[in-house]
């Protein structure tokens, strides 16, 4: 069992049981307890869990947003998905804004072999796409947000004032008919809009569990979101909602 494998199935049976030990985790995995160990602290500096004496606890998120290491792990296959069907959305010679977050770093994975100029904003996009022939490569700058990886603050809000985009991909905490688009961070909130604000067309790229959320920071309302790819798990409701304000949304 690999290691992705491996944390998967651990923050699984932690979502459900809330607490679990070292020497269970390990027969039930079929690893070693030092295995385990190693997983376990992974996951605790990415904010996942809190280590405690012989094994792990659930860590106390509230209304905070969910760290990344364990977003990458929820959902992955719909995610790919709504990746695929963004990517699809691209035409060949386009100038992209490219978001961070789990669900846009899959678009970045399905544009590999295409032929574009990308802007992302965070770093994990930038890796998957530094090495594709066809992709011309533009970095923002800005600072890096731990964990996250985003871009954010004063120098990396100027390259929007310099440059114009065909789309922008546009990760998102929380879509909703009444509070638009939103995410958690204030900094990455700016760096949104200034990627909106340049670009003729926006897709927005969200699982369905982001849809009827609400998060702290308002990014855009929804009249600056063309497209939103999803996949089939949506508030049937919701999406009616947005459709009517607006929204072309499209299931993966």
């Amino acid at each position: 069992m690999d290691v992705r494998t491996r944390r998967e199935h651990i923050v699984q049976a932690l979502n459900e049981q809330g607490a679990l030990q070292v020497g269970e985790l390990a027969s039930e995995l079929g690893c070693s307890e030092m295995t385990v160990r190693r997983d376990l602290e992974g996951l605790e500096r990415e904010g996942v869990l809190r280590r405690v004496h012989g094994g792990a606890v659930r860590s106390a998120l509230g209304a905070e947003e969910t760290p990344y290491a364990l977003r990458a792990l929820q959902r992955v296959e719909a995610k790919a998905a709504i990746g695929r069907a963004a990517a699809a959305l691209l035409v060949d010679g386009e100038t992209v804004v490219l978001d961070g977050g789990s669900t846009a770093l899959e678009v970045a994975r399905a544009v590999r072999d295409r032929r574009l100029t990308v802007m992302p904003l965070a770093v994990r996009p930038a890796i998957e796409l530094c090495d594709t022939p066809g992709v011309r490569l533009i970095l923002p700058g800005g600072e890096v947000r731990p964990g996250e990886l985003s871009l954010t603050g004063s120098l990396a809000e100027p390259a929007f004032a310099a440059l114009r985009f065909d789309t922008c991909v546009l990760g998102i905490c929380g879509i909703d008919p009444d509070a638009g688009v939103t995410t958690h961070l204030l900094a990455e909130a700016t760096v949104k809009r200034a990627a909106v604000r340049a670009s003729r067309r926006v897709i927005a790229v969200a699982d369905s569990s982001k849809l009827g959320s609400v998060a702290f920071g308002h990014v855009c309302p929804l009249s600056d979101v063309d497209l939103l790819v999803t996949d089939d798990g949506a508030d049937d409701d919701v999406v009616l909602a947005l459709v009517r304000s607006g929204v072309d949304v499209r299931i993966a």
